[in-house]
C-alpha cells in the first residue's frame, strides 16, 4: 500500500494551518485570556436573535433564493442608502452570502481568469490571499509602512499592471484599525480607473468607528460602476457565527458574483437571513443601538490601550474595528512570533501580525490584540500582562 504524504493542492500549500487555529489552540493549551480570535465573548443583542425565533417559527428553514430573500436584499439595499448614501437595485445589485468572507471569495471567483493580478495591501485580512490562489490569481502585495500605515501612491502604482484585475481594499482596516482618508481613497481610485481595476472594498467594520464616521470609495469620481462594497452582519451585531454577508455591485459585476456564490454555498441560512432584515431596518429606522455600541467598543478600546501601554508597549490606536496593534520588537523581542509564544504562556493571547503579510517579507514587528470582549475579561488580561515585566518576557525568549 502506497502510503500518502500531504495531499494539499499547490495554490494552498503557502497558507499552511491558519494562525487563528493556532494560537487559539495555544490559548486552551495554556489557560490564557484569548485576545486573539477576533469574535466577541458575550452575545448579540435580543432583539435581532428574535427575529430569528419568529423566522424559525414561522416556517422560513427551507433554502432561500440563491441571490438573497427578497426582504433581505431589500434591508441590505435601504441600509446602503441610510449610512453610505449608495442607492442600489435590490434585484440586481445585492447578493446575500454565507459571511464577508463567502462574499470575498465569490466575487474573486466570479471575476477572475487565471494570472489576473490581485493588488493586496499588506497587513490584510488572511482569507484575502487564500482567496486570489483559490481563484487562480496572482496576488501582488504592497505593504504599509507602520506606525502609520498609509498608502502612498509611487509603492502602490508599482503593484498595478495591465494584467491588474482588482484591488482588495479595507476600511476600516484589520488589523490597523486605520481608516484611509480621502487623499488615500483617491490614490487607490485614480489608479484603478487608470488601470481599468476593480476595487473590491471590504467595509465590515463599517460601524465600530471612533473619531468619525466611515466614508466608502464607491463615491470617489468614476467608482460608482467598478466597486464591489462588502458587508456583514456579524460585526456590527455581535454575531459571527450567524454568516450573514452581502456583496454590493453593479449589474455587470453582481452577475459574475453570483455565477461563483451559485456553486459555493446557494444561499445563506434563510431564518438568519430573515433576521439581518429585521436587524438592518431596525439600525435604519433608530440609530440608538449604534451609537450604544460605539460608546461600549471606545470604552474598551481605551481600556486595553491603557493596559497595554502600561505593561510597556507602543501600540497603535484605531480609528476604527476592533483590534490594536502593539510593538513586540519595539518591547523587547525579538520578533511578533515569539512575543505572542511568550505571551500566550504567561496567559494572553495575540496574534502575530505577521500572518497578515506575505511570507515572503513579512513585517515582525506587529502583534494585534483583539478587544471586542466583556469588560471582564479585559481585566482578567490586564492581570496576567501585569503579573510579569514584558522585559522578563522579552529575556526569556533570547
Amino acid at each position: 500500500m502506497t502510503a500518502f504524504s500531504d495531499q494539499t493542492a499547490r495554490r494552498l500549500a503557502p497558507f499552511g494551518e491558519s494562525v487563528f487555529t493556532t494560537m487559539s489552540r495555544l490559548a486552551v493549551e495554556h489557560k490564557a485570556v484569548n485576545l486573539g480570535q477576533g469574535f466577541p465573548d458575550f452575545d448579540g443583542p435580543d432583539f435581532v436573535k428574535d427575529a430569528a425565533k419568529r423566522a424559525m417559527d414561522a416556517g422560513i428553514g427551507q433554502y432561500a433564493r440563491a441571490f438573497g430573500l427578497p426582504a433581505t436584499n431589500a434591508a441590505v439595499a435601504r441600509y446602503c442608502k441610510t449610512f453610505t448614501r449608495l442607492g442600489v437595485d435590490p434585484e440586481t445589485e445585492v447578493t446575500v452570502t454565507a459571511g464577508c468572507t463567502e462574499a470575498i471569495a465569490s466575487t474573486l471567483l466570479g471575476l477572475l481568469n487565471p494570472g489576473d493580478e490581485v493588488v493586496l495591501l499588506d497587513p490584510s485580512y488572511d482569507s484575502y490571499g487564500a482567496c486570489v490562489a483559490m481563484a487562480g490569481g496572482i496576488a501582488r502585495r504592497v505593504a504599509l509602512q507602520g506606525p502609520a500605515f498609509r498608502i502612498d501612491e509611487p509603492s502602490l502604482r508599482a503593484a498595478f499592471s495591465p494584467r491588474t484585475r482588482a484591488i482588495l481594499f479595507n476600511s476600516p482596516h484589520n488589523p490597523t484599525g486605520r481608516m484611509f482618508d480621502v487623499g488615500e481613497r483617491r490614490i487607490v481610485a485614480s489608479l484603478a480607473r487608470e488601470f481599468g481595476a476593480i476595487v473590491i472594498s471590504d467595509e465590515v467594520y463599517d460601524q465600530i468607528t471612533y473619531s468619525h464616521a466611515h466614508e466608502s470609495i464607491v463615491h470617489e469620481q468614476g467608482m460608482r460602476e467598478r466597486t464591489v462594497v462588502l458587508g456583514s452582519l456579524g460585526k456590527t451585531f455581535s454575531l459571527t457565527g450567524w454568516k450573514v454577508g452581502w456583496a454590493v455591485a453593479p449589474p455587470a459585476i453582481t452577475r459574475a458574483i453570483r455565477s461563483a456564490h451559485q456553486f459555493l454555498t446557494f444561499c445563506a441560512p434563510s431564518p438568519l437571513q430573515a433576521a439581518a432584515a429585521d436587524a438592518l431596518n431596525a439600525i435604519c429606522t433608530d440609530d440608538r443601538y449604534l451609537v450604544e455600541l460605539r460608546r461600549a467598543y471606545l470604552e474598551r478600546r481605551d481600556m486595553l490601550l491603557g493596559i497595554l501601554e502600561k505593561a510597556g508597549f507602543v501600540c497603535v490606536a484605531p480609528e476604527g474595528s476592533y483590534f490594536i496593534l502593539a510593538d513586540a520588537i519595539g518591547a523587547g523581542f525579538p520578533d511578533d512570533l515569539t512575543a505572542a509564544k511568550c505571551l500566550v504562556r504567561a496567559g494572553v493571547a495575540a496574534i502575530p501580525a505577521s500572518s497578515f503579510y506575505d511570507a515572503a517579507c513579512p513585517d515582525r514587528r506587529w502583534l494585534r490584540f483583539a478587544f471586542c470582549k466583556r469588560i471582564d475579561t479585559l481585566a482578567a488580561a490586564r492581570d496576567r500582562l501585569l503579573a510579569t515585566t514584558l522585559m522578563a518576557l522579552a529575556k526569556s525568549a533570547h
